[in-house]
């Protein structure tokens, strides 16, 4: 077994672990040794991955360009995209925990279960994210739910929040059967977990082809259940606005990620040969999501409710990048579409957290600033925090120069580039719903500017929460005046992706 694939992963178990059973001893109500010691963990890990996607695997104790490695007798994979999306993932989840932690503080929340279970979630993201075997990828998936179903019913005295753990456990359980029914009919048909080996019965055309489309709608049902895509979208809303506002950052954030991970390995790698069906009902999940989201969006007061129908329209945005990858059985435009989709994500996870981080700095003991209303002349209260506020409003509107920006027109280049008119009509619809969106974006932009403020006190919040806003802010404007970068390192790892 080559133990350098699964070394982040392993690293990060025996950290969880540690920081459970040191956090035993700590008596501090601020829990400043386990952050510490669970953010410090989280920072190696984060460079480990770095170095492995810059600098791939030493072969032979000398240092190699990227060599894909498999583990566990290849039911776990190593490559680019992998890694990179293992540092997004645990780079979110460092900047989660820091939000997270003054807000918990002041509800009673903030026990070392929040640090380990955070850990474990993480670490069920990795899992999925390097998973080359249908059984790792239900592995995955189970350790990160368990993880996060418990930190939504963490605040035991409310109920809002242990409605919503319940419904986010019956329905994530749900989903789980989905998918997992899904795969076993896979696995039927095919006679392998295995990706590359599903792939490759897949193209001898001697598999039933009735068995395969059957087995491949519950697969696509189970991950629009996880990515929250209409119609499977139920969840979304009431998880986001019943949670604490840190679980529902938790929810929302680096998930996102892994969703998007196991639906570039179950239908790019294992099922490209049956892109044709596919890709047909990601178009539908795509449209209909992101008509649903922004309409329903629009008559929200909640902010989270509200950012929830966001994540559903953007969830749609993102799908639409998968659709153009194989045109005609062409698989040219291919990397053009995925390098999108994994793009778009990632800035969707990036602004993701400021919004939910500007909402917890909001929020004090005894109040959630949960309503559109609370954010009334805060330009007024604070205007460098309404500015940072804007910038995340104008990133998830799609207006430039924000990040949020060029991610929609990525998505929409991939689409228009094929010439081909059905994707060209997706672009269009795309574009129309995407100014219906804008409008429940700028009225956020409007309360906090042209309102006169409810609350005239000063905003508190930790040191370190506000710096980490302030950076989060000026990373959604840096990465939309220099996208480049980031761009060249998704189509790097689908390229990758590819060759192996």
């Amino acid at each position: 077994m080559n133990w350098q694939a699964v070394c982040p992963e392993i690293a990060l178990l025996v950290a969880a672990c540690v920081v459970a059973l040191v956090d035993l001893w700590v008596k501090d109500r601020e829990r400043l040794v386990t952050y510490c010691l669970a953010q410090g963990s989280l920072f190696v890990i984060a460079l480990i991955q770095l170095w492995y996607f810059f600098n791939g695997f030493p072969i032979d104790g000398s240092p190699a360009n990227w060599v894909t490695l498999y583990a566990m007798q290849r039911m776990v994979v190593a490559d680019p995209m992998g890694q990179l999306l293992g540092v997004f993932a645990t780079l979110a989840m460092m900047v989660t925990l820091v939000y997270a932690r003054p807000y918990a503080a002041e509800r009673d929340m903030l026990k070392g279960e929040l640090f380990s279970l955070s850990m474990f979630a993480l670490l069920g993201i990795l899992v999925m994210v390097a998973a080359n075997n249908f059984l790792v990828v239900y592995l995955g998936l189970e350790l990160m739910s368990l993880s996060l179903y418990a930190l939504v019913a963490m605040r035991r005295d409310s109920i809002p929040a242990t409605e919503a753990a319940m419904k986010y456990f019956v329905l994530g359980a749900l989903a789980s059967g989905f998918l997992l029914y899904g795969l076993s009919m896979m696995y039927g048909a095919t006679g392998s977990l295995e990706m590359a080996e599903v792939y490759k019965a897949i193209g001898t055309g001697q598999v039933n082809r009735a068995v395969l489309i059957l087995g491949l709608v519950f697969v696509v049902s189970g991950l629009a259940f996880k990515l929250g895509a209409v119609p499977f979208h139920m969840w979304v809303p009431d998880v986001y606005q019943g949670a604490p506002t840190a679980a529902t950052l938790l929810v929302g954030g680096a998930p996102k990620l892994a969703a998007f991970a196991i639906t570039i390995r179950l239908l790019v790698e294992g099922m490209i040969g049956l892109a044709v069906d596919w890709q047909q009902m990601l178009v539908l999940l795509s449209v209909g999501s992101m008509l649903l989201g922004n309409l329903a969006a629009m008559a929200q007061s909640n902010i989270k409710r509200m950012l929830a129908y966001s994540t559903i329209a953007q969830i749609g945005f993102m799908l639409l990048g998968l659709c153009p990858g194989v045109v005609n059985s062409n698989t040219v435009s291919a990397v053009n579409a995925y390098s999108s989709a994994m793009f778009y994500v990632v800035v969707d996870v990036l602004t993701s957290l400021g919004t939910f981080g500007m909402i917890m700095l909001l929020s004090r003991a005894g109040h959630e600033a949960e309503l559109i209303d609370d954010f009334k002349g805060l330009a007024k209260r604070s205007p460098w925090f309404a500015g940072v506020m804007a910038v995340f409003m104008f990133s998830l509107a799609g207006i430039p120069p924000t990040v949020g920006f060029y991610a929609k027109l990525a998505v929409l280049q991939a689409l228009v580039s094929t010439n081909v008119p059905g994707f060209i009509w997706l672009a269009v619809i795309a574009v129309v719903l995407s100014l219906l969106g804008a409008f429940y974006y700028v009225r956020v932009v409007k309360v906090m500017y042209f309102d006169e403020p409810a609350d005239t006190r000063a905003i508190g919040g930790n040191a370190d929460a506000r710096i980490m806003l302030s950076l989060n802010g000026a990373a959604v404007l840096l990465l939309g005046i220099l996208p480049s970068g980031l761009m060249q390192m998704c189509a790097q790892a689908i390229v990758q992706m590819f060759a192996t």
